[in-house]
């Protein structure tokens, strides 16, 4: 069975955006699916991670064309503007510079539904060409960028061909849409659009029970939740962290500023004798201008370990030399859905989590049930400065470790089985 996969994210990318098709395309041959995958030859990634690039099975057809990106454009103007906005690093609207409110005025309202428009008509005409040549029956497109699902949704009126939209984020629902200064006509063009892909798709592919509820309220077709997971990764044993390290990977942005983590940490160093003498906050990744203010003007920046953005590999090392992980997730309605790519890796780093997030979020239960850690709302002060305390104590008895159950369901592996299965249907 052939199937043509449609991304954008794609090594040498780095970030979680790569992780989901990489590793489905690295097992679908285990299952008796042939992978075609199809990617822009001159991509502007935020982030590059060339130690992806050995995970590429070298037996793959990989498809490339020229992409124009706007965002290549925009980085004559401000390259590290540029940079944040394309990864989702949005300043807070008060700190935002004239250029940068320009700069998410033309995204949110010129590009529709995102800056990667522009590839959806040149790849429509090559990958016609393509699937009648090689008896192409089976297409999936993965988002975002969501203009991604237009090359799907055009190729489908085209061909016979069933076609699977796969939303690893929400669409109009997601965080940072409403902060991309939309008018209304733009807001209207935006959910027709998403409408259009969902209902026009045989199948949809989700990460999260909230997501697929939401899309049930647009469309009829098929959904089905296939979440991130953990590949099994090759890591030397790890030394621990002496200190008694509570770490952040990946991107902390603004919106997950957590000011009650602050408070409680600052009033542990003050009631807690020997406390400072050990705590160390090590951040893995871009983080905002906005928390790292927060953190300073909560005066624990004298505890900061910043190792900003580091290959996915040495990112797995740390996580396993960590004594408590962080997962930290924007305390909103529209991020209830948001189960993070890197919780699956938390949750067999051997490392207890403190997480924190929106009342009624997904990844919650999935904490929970695993017995990996302990998720807080952002309101709840107490519970978060008790379960610090209650690491720290087992740290200083050398006996911090989380003793996870039932993992395997989140392998990448068994993921894979499951998604092939979906495509035989």
């Amino acid at each position: 069975m052939k199937v043509l996969i449609i991304t954008y994210y794609w090594p040498p990318a780095g970030g979680p955006g790569v992780q989901r098709w990489l590793k489905f395309v690295k097992y679908l041959p285990d299952f008796g699916v042939e992978p075609i995958v199809y990617i822009p030859e001159n991509p502007t990634y935020p982030l590059i991670d060339e130690g992806l690039l050995s995970e590429v099975n070298p037996n793959v057809t990989i498809l490339k064309q020229k992409i124009t990106e706007p965002y290549a454009w925009a980085s004559a103007f401000s390259k590290s503007s540029t940079k944040k906005i394309s990864s989702g690093i949005i300043p807070n609207k008060k700190k935002q510079s004239f250029l940068q409110r320009i700069m998410l005025w033309v995204r949110g309202n010129l590009f529709i539904p995102d800056a990667r428009v522009l590839w959806v008509k040149p790849s429509v005409n090559y990958l016609s060409k393509y699937i009648k040549e090689n008896g192409i029956d089976t297409v999936i497109t993965t988002g975002p960028p969501h203009s991604l699902h237009l090359i799907g949704m055009r190729l489908k009126e085209l061909h016979s061909i069933k076609w699977f939209a796969d939303f690893r984020d929400p669409w109009t629902t997601i965080g940072y849409h409403k902060e991309l200064k939309l008018s209304a006509s733009a807001e209207k063009k935006h959910k027709d659009l998403e409408r259009k892909v969902l209902t026009g798709a045989d199948s949809i592919l989700v990460t999260s029970p909230t997501t697929k509820a939401e899309f049930q309220l647009l469309t009829n077709k098929p959904i089905d939740v296939i979440t991130n997971g953990y590949d099994t990764e090759i890591v030397a044993k790890q030394p621990m962290d002496e200190k008694f390290t509570l770490a952040h990977i990946g991107s902390f942005l603004s919106e997950r500023n957590p000011q009650m983590l602050w408070n409680a940490l600052v009033e542990l160093l003050a009631e807690i004798p020997d406390f400072h003498t050990y705590f160390e906050l090590k951040l893995i990744g871009a983080v905002s201008a906005e928390v790292l203010k927060s953190i300073d003007t909560a005066g624990l920046s004298g505890y900061v370990n910043s190792l900003g953005y580091v290959p996915h590999s040495v990112a797995v090392a740390e996580q396993r030399k960590s004594q408590v992980l962080l997962l930290i997730e924007i305390d909103s309605e529209y991020t209830k859905c948001i189960i993070p790519g890197k919780l699956f890796e938390y949750m067999v780093s051997e490392r207890p989590i403190l997480a924190i997030g929106p009342d009624g979020a997904d990844f919650a239960s999935i904490i929970k049930t695993t017995n990996t850690g302990v998720f807080s709302l952002y309101s709840d002060k107490e519970l978060i400065k008790k379960t610090i305390l209650s690491y720290f104590n087992q740290y200083k008895e050398g006996n911090l470790k989380s003793y996870a159950i039932g993992l395997q369901q989140f392998s990448r592996k068994n993921l894979t089985s499951q998604l092939a299965s979906i495509l035989r249907k």
